[in-house]
């Protein structure tokens, strides 16, 4: 389905047709879950306890190209019942696929790893259980989610969970004065304030991740429509794409109150750079309950994309053997294993949190330019996607954003490097 499609007349009433998207509301909300990860909280805290409203700008526009990448993944998967993973086994040569998938379960290793930090620095805040005892902790709960839960299930707890996180940051934008007038320039007028280049590129850059591209095309399957009829086809698409784009929303809504609630700190003149600093420094401006709030909203959010992307890296893993997802195969449960271990093994050996998460960055970094141009390759090719491949205007619309990404990757991961 192209995007503009969408906005054509639907043949069903309009009754019907909520009550039909309503039942597919879920695979976009996995997905928003990795955009509303602790990697993102920490960098929206600094844009916004730094620069106030005038960076929410980049939310807006992080989002849009999430949507329009998103979507061309989760086409692919509807469109040949195959996940990335097993397209790139199917459609390109057995070496250069190896390679390609073998670093993107590297990537979903580091964001497993990013992700069970940060629920460990949430039970630390909540609890004052040490780091690496909170990520065996979160790593235990983790697995057992995983292992024990049918995606059906996962699906469920995951929209409830961003129901969560989304209702604790509307109790903390409802504690904290918003400008809502400069709040409202913020987010359509792009700005660059002096020093602020990194935590642009961070987020822009960041906002997009290897895994969520991987899930999207392997979780939009679940609805297991009958695909030859070219009628049930189409409205596939066309819910596929309410649904990434109704879950997109709610992950800019959710981005955008991180930096407005951060506002706050900016207004004080207090730099906010540490996720636990940021909790200390929410005790005296709004009390102790928006800290707990806080620091609950974090266990969810790291929970919640660390069973996202132990999904993905299964996902990946499967995808080398020809098979989709399923958590009662062995290989699904090999893949699961192989991301989340690991990313528990990593963090004993960081002794520093901050450096912890810069390290997985770098791995996105590293591996997001390289999915990217696969899936557009993969949704270019009329051999793949037959008569649903991008047309010419998808096609420049999805270079110039996989250009945008990859540059801002690799000038995030320079930066990193040098300094």
């Amino acid at each position: 389905m192209r995007i503009l499609d969408f906005f054509k007349k639907e043949d069903n009433k309009p009754k019907h047709m909520a009550l039909d998207f309503l039942k597919y509301i879920g695979p976009g909300m996995l997905v928003t879950v990795g955009f509303i990860d602790p990697g993102n909280w920490a960098s929206n805290i600094a844009a916004g306890s730094s620069y106030g409203y005038k960076l929410l700008w980049m939310v807006t526009l992080s989002t849009i190209m999430l949507i329009v990448l998103q979507h061309n993944a989760a086409h692919l998967g509807i469109v040949t019942g195959l996940c990335i993973s097993e397209a790139i086994n199917k459609h390109i040569r057995p070496l250069l696929a190896r390679a390609i998938t073998s670093t993107a379960v590297l990537a979903a290793v580091g964001t497993a790893m990013a992700e069970i930090l940060g629920a460990s620095i949430a039970l630390n805040m909540l609890f004052h259980i040490p780091l690496k005892i909170g990520a065996i902790i979160s790593t235990v709960v983790i697995l057992w989610m995983l292992f024990s839960n049918s995606y059906k299930k996962i699906e469920k707890i995951i929209i409830a969970f961003v129901s969560i996180i989304g209702l604790a940051f509307i109790i903390e934008v409802y504690l904290v004065d918003v400008s809502w007038g400069e709040a409202i320039k913020g987010w359509v007028t792009p700005s660059f304030p002096t020093g602020s280049l990194p935590i642009i590129m961070s987020v822009l850059g960041a906002v997009v991740m290897p895994h969520n591209l991987f899930l999207h095309s392997e979780v939009i399957q679940s609805r297991q429509w009958n695909l030859k009829d070219k009628s049930i086809m189409e409205k596939q698409l066309k819910y596929e794409f309410m649904d990434t784009l109704f879950s997109m929303i709610v992950g800019w809504a959710i981005n955008s109150a991180m930096i407005l609630v951060a506002v706050s700190f900016f207004v004080n003149n207090i730099q906010v750079t540490e996720l636990e600093q940021a909790q200390l420094m929410l005790k005296p401006l709004l009390g102790n309950a928006a800290a707990i709030i806080f620091a609950i909203a974090l266990l969810f959010a790291g929970i919640s994309s660390s069973v996202t992307a132990g999904m993905a890296g299964a996902s990946i893993f499967t995808g080398l053997f020809d098979e989709p997802y399923n958590i009662h195969d062995k290989h699904t449960k090999a893949g699961i294993l192989v991301t989340i271990i690991p990313a528990l093994i990593i963090i004993f050996f960081v002794s520093n949190p901050f450096k912890g998460l810069v390290y997985s960055q770098m791995l996105l970094s590293v591996q997001l330019p390289i999915t990217i141009f696969t899936q557009i390759y993969l949704t270019s090719s009329k051999k793949v996607m037959g008569e649903y491949k991008n047309t010419r205007w998808e096609n420049m619309v999805l270079w110039v954003i996989g250009a945008i990404v990859a540059l801002l990757n690799i000038a995030l991961l320079i930066d990193t490097i040098i300094h």
